[in-house]
């Protein structure tokens, strides 16, 4: 099971996620989350990296004075992990109690209900 990330702890995520390059320096997260608006001391960047370590979400690498991360748990792994672990949470596991409430409770626009609706339609057709 894909543990739940803290706030903080996925906003560094996004940042290793979004990034092209297989590695991500910490320089790269410290000035990632400056340029956000969301300057992170050294220090406690330092705590948040090793926690994402050794929950088993990021590899860490030490070249000379560099550290290097790597993404273990990808985005839409741990998208589906906490979709599924909201669907059991909220709505007892039902897709359909979900859907019904984005429908009745009036959250999705015309575009987006349109498109969900292809794309069960498309599901249908497997």
């Amino acid at each position: 099971m894909i543990q739940k990330l803290s706030d903080a702890e996925l906003e560094i995520m996004k940042i290793v996620w979004g990034n092209h390059d297989k590695e991500t320096l910490f320089s790269y997260i410290m000035d990632s989350l400056t340029e956000q608006g969301r300057p992170c001391q050294k220090n406690t960047l330092i705590v948040l990296l090793s926690r994402l370590v050794s929950k088993g979400f990021l590899g860490a690498r030490k070249i000379g004075r560099k550290n290097e991360y790597t993404a273990l748990i990808s985005e839409t792994e741990y998208q589906t992990a906490q979709t599924q672990n909201f669907l059991d949470k909220i709505y007892e596991g039902s897709i359909k109690g979900l859907v019904s409430n984005l429908i009745s409770g009036d959250l999705l626009t015309d575009e987006e209900y349109d498109e969900l609706k292809k794309l069960l339609e498309g599901g249908k057709k497997r």
